[in-house]
């Protein structure tokens, strides 16, 4: 592989020692082509573990919203959803109407819902942004009334059995390609946070937005669907330190001091983040994605900072882009 991307792999090394994580992989595509392919570690911190290479799937935990934000998209273009300005209480009939009343579907994909929980409320549906599942675990519960099946059997049937994605799936029991962290305790339906995914699915996953579904010459979900995730949705009046977001995704318009997509990237870039220190970023002005992996074992250390860290991820991706 080009040695453009050293510094990026030795980056994200530096990183997987200080958060304790026992593996890492870096992937970048340019113009539908893998110009970067690094493994490094083990499946766990145990000796003889088996080595990292391009089948371990890992558990990318918060990426999986993104998952979830297409399945939304796709019900939209669909008609199983009328808008996102429709309120959550027309879909889900047994919602506190006191607490969600005035939610709508978009305030729970942009993190704008301002509910601490099902029965409590932080601050006004669309005034302020405050990142929790609540909205996530809600428009699960959409996803299986407006498709009549489970959001994992939607995206198998639609999107990954179509498009090919073998190595991407909800795991609740562990196998020799799983970088499994703890999560016997899931279900394989989609409701929780176990989404396995090789690093190459998921470069590929980035890939399917930049191409807009657009897969071997063939357009399998219409792109509208894929344009729609990654467009900014958030309420316009938004304070400006405040992060935008797609369908999920942090959209990059300009720079803004809470958002994680560095400030050299430019506009239209779009990024994942998940708990365990995975990302799969996209760059469409140069045609770019790129996927990091780790499996974050322990709490932050005082010193390390996760916005600093994945900011940096993006700004020294473009750097290596550029110098080759």
């Amino acid at each position: 592989m080009h040695n453009a991307f050293s510094e990026l792999n030795h980056f994200v090394e530096g990183i997987r020692n200080q958060i304790s994580a026992s593996a890492s992989s870096v992937l970048v595509m340019q113009n539908n082509q893998i110009v970067n392919e690094f493994y490094s570690g083990n499946h766990n911190q145990s000796p003889n573990s088996r080595l990292i290479d391009e089948k371990s799937q890992f558990n990318v935990a918060s990426i999986r919203k993104t998952y979830l934000g297409l399945t939304i998209s796709l019900a939209l273009y669909e008609g199983k959803i009328r808008s996102i300005n429709d309120y959550v209480i027309d879909y889900l009939d047994d919602l506190n109407e006191n607490v969600l009343g005035d939610t709508t579907i978009q305030h729970l994909l942009t993190h704008t819902h301002g509910l601490q929980d099902q029965n409590v409320r932080l601050f006004p549906s669309g005034t302020d942004w405050k990142y929790n599942n609540t909205g996530v675990n809600l428009l699960i519960r959409i996803v299986q009334k407006v498709f009549d099946q489970p959001l994992a059997q939607v995206l198998r049937e639609r999107l990954f059995v179509p498009y090919g994605f073998m190595n991407t799936d909800w795991r609740k029991e562990k196998n020799d390609k799983l970088v499994w962290v703890d999560e016997s305790y899931m279900c394989d339906q989609g409701s929780e946070a176990n989404l396995f995914v090789s690093t190459r699915d998921l470069a590929n996953w980035g890939s399917l937005h930049l191409n807009k579904g657009k897969h071997m010459g063939q357009q399998i979900i219409p792109r509208v669907v894929f344009e729609q995730a990654v467009s900014i949705v958030t309420p316009s009046q938004f304070d400006e330190t405040l992060p935008r977001n797609g369908f999920f995704w942090w959209v990059k318009d300009k720079s803004r001091p809470l958002s994680e997509i560095g400030n050299d990237l430019p506009e239209g870039s779009y990024q994942s983040l998940g708990l365990y220190g995975n990302a799969v970023l996209v760059i469409p002005e140069y045609n770019v994605v790129a996927v990091r992996m780790l499996n974050q074992l322990e709490a932050n250390p005082p010193e390390y900072n996760y916005i600093n860290d994945i900011q940096e991820f993006g700004n020294m991706v473009l750097k290596c882009i550029l110098s080759q």
